[in-house]
C-alpha cells in the first residue's frame, strides 16, 4: 500500500474516498463554503477547490479524472484529462472542468467533481538514434491510419 499525506487547507474539505471496494479513483469534492455554489455555462471553464494538498512519493503521480457519469449526464469533464500531480508539487489541488453539455451546471460545496488515480511513473532514459531500430506494421501512420470502426471493410 502507497501512503499519499494529505492536509486540509480548510476543516469544511473532504477528504478523497472510494465509492466501492474495487474502485480505482478516489472522488474528490468541491470545497467552495458551506452553502456555496458555482455555475458553469456551456462551453465554461473554471478551476475548482478541493481544500486539499498532497504529498505524493517520489515514483508516483496523481491523475485527475472526470467521473463517467457526471460527463454522460451533464458534459462536464475534466479539460486537461488525465490532469496531473507530480510528486514534488505541494499546492492546493485543484480541478479544471468545462462544460461540453448544452445547458448550465451547478456545483455545490461537497459535490464529486474528479476521481484520483495514484499511479506508478516509469524511469526513463531516451537513447537519440540516427534511425529508430525496429520496424512495424504501423510504421508512421497517424491518425485514423489503423481505421475508425469495426466496419470500415463493409
Amino acid at each position: 500500500m502507497i501512503k499519499v499525506a494529505i492536509t486540509r487547507m480548510r476543516p469544511d474539505a473532504v477528504l478523497p474516498r472510494r465509492m466501492s471496494a474495487h474502485a480505482a479513483g478516489w472522488d474528490l469534492t468541491a470545497c467552495l463554503g458551506e452553502g456555496a455554489a458555482l455555475d458553469v455555462a456551456p462551453g465554461e471553464r473554471l478551476l475548482v477547490s478541493t481544500g486539499l494538498r498532497l504529498a505524493i512519493p517520489s515514483g508516483y503521480e496523481g491523475q485527475v479524472r472526470p467521473r463517467s457519469g457526471w460527463a454522460l449526464k451533464d458534459g462536464i469533464t475534466v479539460l486537461n484529462a488525465p490532469g496531473t500531480i507530480d510528486a514534488d508539487y505541494r499546492g492546493e489541488l485543484q480541478v479544471l472542468l468545462v462544460n461540453l453539455g448544452r445547458v448550465d451546471v451547478r456545483i455545490a460545496h461537497g459535490d464529486r467533481i474528479a476521481q484520483l488515480v495514484i499511479a506508478p511513473v516509469a524511469e526513463v532514459a531516451f537513447d537519440e538514434r540516427s534511425e529508430l531500430p525496429l520496424d512495424s506494421a504501423r510504421g508512421e501512420g497517424g491518425f485514423g491510419s489503423t481505421g475508425h470502426r469495426s466496419h470500415d471493410d463493409a
